[in-house]
């Protein structure tokens, strides 16, 4: 679809989702990133309501599901999330009066974390079918946003399954330049919803810091300011609408958080309050910031202080289905936002383990839409890789500890078997192989098979591999940095850092064949990584190591700061990091987790014997 000019956007007529609520919608087209809309040009609904007249807009949300669409588990039976949000929503459908409006929408990851991403492949040549998607639609959702792991499989595989199962829009007005997505049909920045006469302007704006941009296979990928973005759109966006909803990808809070998944404190650029003051200058129609990003569960009292910004209410549902949201504001046409009554709730979504029953979900909703789906993926689930033969230190509550404040039993393992797998890769074996934290998202527990599902528990993410010729002097600097990076014992002791969940700081782990130290001295500006050793020997600077890592850590890390930006997760000090990404590299169109898994199924058994121990390759001092 040709783009209008910087500073136009052209709007259409569009389908809306058979199963929704919207009697009519229109898309745009444009780039509201570049430059201030000064016209709006094309199909646009007219005023359609006597000024004065009321409507109550109810906002069902929803956001980072991340693929839990129901939670299979034989023993305990399985848990069916998205179907109670889908019975939430219809009953609340049902019950609407004349002048009640009920949306469903998705704030974005809506992929990536459980073995339904199996079905949209890695390329478009092995898409099957994009699950989250096809559930969506026949659920009724009206519209999502573009969230930072919708592009982990790639662009190309986004949309594949924005075109074949999405029968909603999706919404970013800040990502641009893919050679794979096409702007203004498979994903647009803005849409005007019609229902029941009221028109509701929607926005989707994704994080610049989280956001898989400008790699090999899209290199012109990138993300704007959302902030910017949103003062080029809103204004000229709210002349022709009576409410507004900005879904924002970008994480709540200013410039950093914690709360929600994050275990330290994390870096954002322009987050939902920014956005929420920055809206408030910028129109005064009736407007919600409906967030994600970040799993706050952020609206368990309602709305107050924390999520009423400038008379502009933030929401959001927590995350991985914990809860879905439920926001209403009574409106009235033509008059500005401070008439409107506004009030937000969560509902927390009840697993197998917690009570959930029959009446909880919409059951006929699972048996159509969802079962079919997990069926696809019902033998991959299942599959045993290996027996767990490690003890207490391979377990969920000693991995989440040791991966980001020493070594890592789990993450030894997995680092260990990529340098064994690349007996396979092309150029042959590596020297070494570096595992980011992050990339380790479970443990194991003790004396139960590992089935491939647990192992997606391990390694949630979609990462590919690469391969990278260092020098010794870079992989020195890399360790040094290294050492700033770790959780340190003081923190642990209740400082400030939960390691049990994401902590955004980018420590790094290798395999056997680097053994060092880390001298923590006073503070994180001071520690140092001493008695470098590869391969026995002490490091060299003009040697040279062919290292294999995943895509994620070659292009810098994003919010994990391997790109030259200060080491963020809470490091005090500016520190700044090494950045990786100038250094040349291969791509060996591998997955890591399918290697991962390979060498898991070859060896049998995950333990000791098999390298999943701490062998004192990181030293504390």
């Amino acid at each position: 679809m040709a783009q209008p000019p910087a500073g136009a956007l052209t709007f259409r007529r569009a389908t809306p989702n058979a199963a929704g609520a919207l009697d009519a919608l229109y898309l745009a087209a444009g780039q509201a990133w570049e430059a201030p809309v000064a016209r709006i040009e094309g199909d646009l609904p007219p005023p359609l309501l006597d000024r004065g007249a009321r409507r109550r807009l109810r906002l069902f949300h929803f956001n980072d599901l991340h693929h839990n669409l129901t939670l299979p588990d034989p023993h305990q039976g399985d848990s069916h999330l998205f179907a109670q949000i889908v019975r939430r929503h219809r009953a609340a459908r049902r019950a609407a009066g004349d002048d009640e409006i009920v949306l469903l929408l998705s704030g974005g990851d809506d992929h990536t974390g459980t073995v339904l991403d199996e079905l949209l492949g890695w390329a478009p040549t092995e898409f099957e079918v994009d699950a989250a998607y096809a559930a969506y639609s026949a659920a009724g959702v009206d519209a999502a946003a573009l969230g930072n792991h919708e592009l982990d499989r790639g662009a190309a595989v986004l949309g594949a399954g924005i075109r074949a199962d999405a029968a909603f829009p999706i919404l970013s007005a800040n990502l641009f330049g893919s050679r794979h997505l096409e702007p203004g049909r498979d994903y647009v920045p803005a849409a005007i919803a019609v229902a029941r006469g009221l028109r509701i302007g929607l926005v989707g704006l994704i994080t610049p810091v989280d956001t898989r941009t400008r790699g090999a296979a899209d290199p012109d990928l990138d993300v704007a300011s959302p902030l910017k973005t949103l003062a080029n759109l809103l204004p000229a966006l709210a002349a022709r609408c009576d409410a507004l909803i900005v879904m924002s990808h970008c994480g709540y809070g200013v410039d950093s958080n914690l709360d929600g998944k994050a275990g330290s404190l994390r870096r954002l650029d322009e987050g939902d309050i920014a956005i929420a003051r920055a809206a408030a200058r910028l129109t005064d129609r009736p407007l919600v910031v409906m967030g994600a990003h970040t799993h706050t569960v952020l609206n368990e009292n309602g709305l107050g202080p924390g999520t009423t910004i400038d008379g502009i209410p933030i929401v959001q549902a927590g995350g991985l289905g914990s809860h879905v949201g439920e926001f209403e504001m009574a409106i009235r046409a033509g008059a500005p936002r401070g008439a409107s009554a506004m009030q937000a709730r969560l509902h927390p979504l009840r697993r197998r383990a917690d009570g959930e029953s029959e009446q909880d979900y919409d059951a006929e909703f699972e048996r159509r839409t969802i079962a079919p789906l997990v069926a696809r993926v019902r033998h991959r689930l299942d599959e045993v890789l290996a027996l767990n033969d490690g003890g207490e230190e391979l377990s969920p509550a000693a991995t989440l500890r040791q991966r980001y404040a020493g070594e890592c039993a789990l993450a030894n393992f997995v680092a260990d078997a990529l340098v064994l797998r690349s007996a396979e890769f092309v150029g042959g074996r590596v020297d070494l192989a570096i595992v980011n934290s992050t990339a380790i998202g479970d443990g194991l527990v003790p004396g139960r098979k590992v089935t491939f599902k647990h192992w997606y528990a391990v390694m949630p993410f979609a990462d590919a591999l690469q391969t990278a010729e260092l020098t010794g002097a870079e992989l020195r600097a890399i360790v040094a940095n290294n050492a700033a990076r770790i959780v340190r014992p003081e923190e642990l002791a209740g400082g400030g850092v939960d390691v049990r969940h994401y902590v955004s700081r980018g420590f790094l782990h290798f395999s056997s064949g680097l053994r060092y130290a880390i001298r923590l001295a006073h503070s994180p500006e001071a520690a140092l990584s001493e008695d470098i050793a590869v391969g026995g020997r002490a490091l060299a600077d003009g040697a040279r190591y062919r290292v294999a890592f995943t895509n994620y850590v070659g292009a810098g890390g994003y919010g994990e700061s391997w790109n030259g930006s200060p080491i963020a997760g809470g490091v005090p000090g500016a520190i700044p990091s090494f950045d990786l990404r100038p250094i040349a590299k291969r791509e060996l169109g591998l997955v890591f987790r399918n290697e991962i898994v390979a060498q898991v199924r070859a060896f049998g058994r995950i333990g000791p014997a098999t390298g999943a121990r701490l062998d004192g390759r990181l030293a504390l001092r």
